[in-house]
């Protein structure tokens, strides 16, 4: 079984993401509200795959992976973003995200980069 941690500050992304992934029941998931909270439980619960959206108070997404990746450099993260953020992405491909998913997206296109970002 593998661990997965979905950060994001709204309690509705959080669930559908979980809801998602939940329904092979193949994860753990562990989650976090904010990009502070995501670094720490990176690294105390060292999941296999994070998903973490990029605008967040405390500590945004492109922040907080690239403080996950600096402490690994082989997490696997996925940034979750809304249209018009492709300037914060870029940002987060270049520090080595995994993949993205762009809202509104499905529960297939979620299961996708999932499968594949733990594939390589």
């Amino acid at each position: 079984m593998g661990k997965i941690m979905i950060v994001d500050d709204a309690r509705l992304m959080r669930n559908i993401i979980r809801n998602a992934l939940n329904e092979n029941e193949e994860y753990k998931i562990v989650e976090a509200t904010n990009g502070k909270e995501a670094v720490e439980l990176y690294k105390r619960e060292q999941p296999d795959i994070v998903t973490m959206d990029i605008t967040m108070e405390e500590k945004n997404g492109v922040e907080a992976a690239k403080e996950i990746l600096e402490y690994d450099a082989n997490a696997k993260i996925i940034m979750v973003t809304s249209l018009g953020q492709e300037k914060l992405l870029q940002e987060c491909v270049e520090a080595g995200v995994s993949d993205y998913i762009v809202k509104p997206f499905t529960k297939e296109r979620i299961m996708s980069s999932v499968s594949n970002s733990l594939k390589n």
